[in-house]
């Protein structure tokens, strides 16, 4: 059978640095358009803290424009803990190293290109 008409797709591999501690899990949001950034994610998934360094890998990303965004869940509840105006509670980063002023960052600015097998990494903030 010929391979053509078969989309290849990509893994990406997440490494978050600069976790405060290693209490918790780290939790890993990949975004696939604009409009659905930071409200709904394409894949998720977590892991243990080692180190203050967590890997995650996303397999079958087909070729396209993402985003990452990756928060220390510390109370381990499974979501992003807001405060009453919602900020975040918890540290969270997004792909780029990408930040906000007075909110969360531009997609444009953590938007980047999978086209093959990619590695990134990921520097932890106190606050997006």
């Amino acid at each position: 059978m010929s391979a053509i008409g078969f989309a290849q797709n990509n893994a990406l591999t997440v490494t978050i640095t600069g976790i405060q501690n290693n209490s918790g899990k780290l939790m890993a949001e990949v975004y696939n358009s604009k409009g659905k950034f930071l409200k709904s994610a394409y894949k998720t998934t977590s892991t243990s803290i080692k180190a203050n360094t967590a890997t995650v890998i996303f397999s079958d990303l087909p070729k396209s424009d993402y985003t990452v965004m990756v928060y220390h869940d510390q109370n381990g509840n499974g979501k992003l803990d807001k405060n009453f105006i919602g900020m975040p509670k918890e540290p969270v980063a997004c792909s780029n190293n990408a930040k906000g002023f007075m909110g969360p960052p531009k997609y444009e600015d953590a938007k980047f290109s999978l086209v093959t097998d990619s590695k990134i990494t990921i520097k932890m903030n106190d606050k997006l």
